[in-house]
């Protein structure tokens, strides 16, 4: 046992002195030699924008009287952030877009008294914050001791969650500054990063810890305070914004939103989506690497702060926006390649002349993702995963049916077997004849017509057997009428004709060699059509024209002065009763000579009995 610990204790001395030794550039990276550099996957030279020392003044004025409720502020920030945040100002710049100082305000957690209670089950272990690395085979000890029942009185959950912890802080950059080596800045580094871990832990006991928190975390530490890394993490993971959709204690969310940028790709580059699915590699290969630690693991980390000046300003949004727009800078490599073996791992290590910051920044600036897009795609997903879910219940379903009806249709003879193949002969039928069946139903259609006239038939002529005299008059009136209508049009036109252009004789066509039985008839049938609200209408829109139609026939008797004086028939106007009617008429018979002189000018109808007909 002595000799394993001067053997530890020689390693530890050992890494103290390289790592005083080595380098850091200006970002607190350990400058590691070229043959090194593939190993850690880390790049040196950068090639972002010097800061300008008036913009950098006028940024400081700008974040004094900041607003994150105005839109000229966050369009302003923009425009900064675009040309490039500096380095000794980029903490404010973070505060002010995540609003920490009123998260804090508002919230009742206290960040000392969550590591006051952290620090007890600490004490139980034997272990502390700033030696949690170097106790992590002592903690899976204890872990499988109280999982076994050999130990108690420590509470599980504390335990997984400090050892879970403590395993990813050594994956944590392990080439930066703050948690490389055994240096004291480096055990203070490992110290914060393990109380805001197991600090969020406690504040979000729903979520807890989850893979990926500590890149989000370490990289927070790097910017800012201890607290204020508490907060802005808060922030991040809290607010639907940022990354609320992405972290969760079943990892489904990250899941499905590598399923939303599966869609965006597939819509996106359709040909390159194509051969990545002919390759075998899928979005859920390198996207989940790419959210979880939100491309801190490009090599070049002034293009990784770039990326995160975008996100804090956009949020989930400017994640998409850089995940497409690396595969974008790819596309040519990876369409040239054929096999899964080197795909892959171009995608999870994106290499140094695709994420330095002049070629990576430019392009995604360039590069365009809208909200409506994501939540397009982000439909399609839930689309599908309810379709395949649906898939399964029906498959399910049908699997217990296909059981049933096997075992139904073992008992039972070949006669519905013949009822089946009877039924659809007849569907085949049907949907093949569909005029067949238009056929049928104007057949029904008509059948059922003819029934019904049937029966109103039969229903007339039984009352037309109990009171024949009024079944009677009516069709014999409406029969005659109908044609000494027509006779009186025809009379009509003709007289006009005959008026104006100066015929001299024209006959009465409802008189006959009777001199008037006929009239007699007519005016008792005409007085059933002028009776009504139609013949006083007339009766009144007929009485000017009558005046002026008189007029004519005087003219045209004065012209004609040699001849003997026309006689004109009068018809009288229409009566109220039939019996009054028959007397006119008969007086007025009386009156006119006979039938067989020829030296007359007749008035073949009254301007009453014209507009009548007219309106007929």
């Amino acid at each position: 046992m002595i000799r394993r610990k001067s053997s530890s204790n020689s390693a530890k001395s050992i890494k103290t002195r390289r790592s005083s030794s080595v380098g850091f550039d200006e970002f607190g990276f350990a400058l590691s030699k070229k043959r090194d550099k593939k190993l850690q996957h880390r790049y040196n030279d950068y090639s972002y924008p010097q800061p300008n020392p008036i913009k950098v003044k006028e940024l400081c004025e700008f974040l004094s009287y900041w607003n994150g409720s105005s839109f000229i502020c966050r369009n302003q920030i923009e425009r900064f952030i675009r040309i490039g945040i500096p380095p000794a100002i980029r903490g404010q710049v973070w505060k002010c877009l995540l609003n920490i100082d009123s998260l804090r305000v508002a919230s009742s957690f206290d960040y000392e008294a969550c590591q006051a209670e952290i620090r007890r089950p600490l004490v139980d272990l034997g272990v502390s914050e700033y030696s949690i690395i170097s106790t992590i085979d002592s903690l899976v000890d204890t872990e499988n001791e109280i999982s076994s029942g050999q130990a108690s009185g420590h509470p599980n959950t504390d335990l997984t969650l400090f050892k879970q912890i403590a395993l990813d802080l050594q994956r944590s950059f392990p080439t930066h500054r703050t948690l490389m080596g055994h240096r004291p800045e480096a055990i203070e580094g490992q110290a914060k990063l393990f109380r805001v871990l197991s600090a969020y832990a406690r504040y979000n006991p729903q979520i807890g810890y989850v893979q990926g928190m500590s890149y989000i975390a370490a990289v927070l530490l790097m910017i800012l305070s201890e607290e204020e890394a508490f907060w802005a993490l808060v922030a991040l993971l809290e607010k639907p914004k940022y990354l609320s959709e992405l972290f969760d204690s079943s990892m489904k969310k990250i899941q499905h939103q590598a399923l939303v940028f599966h869609q965006l790709l597939k819509h996106r580059k359709p040909l390159l989506f194509q051969h990545l699915e002919n390759l075998g590699v899928s979005s859920l290969h390198f996207i989940m690497q790419w959210f979880l630690t939100l491309f801190t693991s490009l090599p070049c980390w002034d293009s990784v702060l770039a990326v995160w000046d975008l996100i804090m300003l956009h949020g989930l949004q400017a994640v998409f926006r850089t995940g497409l727009t690396i595969v974008l800078l790819l596309e040519s490599r990876i369409m040239n390649m054929s096999e899964e073996a080197t795909v892959l791992p171009v995608l999870l290590r994106v290499p140094v002349d695709i994420s330095q910051h002049r070629v990576l920044i430019p392009a995604l600036w360039n590069t365009e993702v809208q909200e409506w897009e994501i939540n397009c795609m982000n439909s399609l997903v839930l689309e599908e995963t309810r379709g395949g879910q649906d898939t399964a219940e029906k498959i399910q379903n049908e699997s217990g049916k296909s059981h049933s009806s096997s075992f139904s249709a073992r008992q039972k003879d070949e006669k519905p077997r013949l009822k089946v193949a009877q039924n659809t002969s007849k569907t085949e039928t049907a949907g093949s004849n569909s005029k067949n069946v238009f056929t049928r139903l104007l057949k029904v259609a008509q059948h059922y017509l003819l029934e019904t006239g049937k029966h109103s038939a039969a229903a007339k002529s039984s009352s037309a057997k109990k009171s024949p005299a009024p079944s009677r008059l009516p069709k014999t009136r409406i029969s005659t009428s109908l044609t000494q209508v027509r006779a009186m049009r025809s009379s009509s036109r003709r007289s006009q004709n005959s008026i104006l252009g100066g015929v001299k004789k024209e006959r009465f066509p409802s008189q006959d060699s009777d001199g008037g039985a006929t009239e007699e008839s007519s005016q008792s049938s005409t007085w059933w059509l002028r009776s009504g609200p139609v013949g006083r209408v007339a009766r009144r829109k007929s009485r000017g024209q009558s005046g002026r139609r008189n007029s004519l026939l005087l003219k045209n008797q004065k012209s004609r002065s040699q001849q003997p004086p026309a006689q004109t028939c009068m018809q009288p106007e229409n009566s109220k009763n039939d019996d009054c009617q028959e007397t006119q008429t008969r007086n007025v018979s009386t009156r006119c000579p006979p039938l067989t002189e020829r030296n007359y000018i007749t008035c073949p109808m009254t301007a009453n009995q014209v507009q009548e007909s007219q309106l007929i």
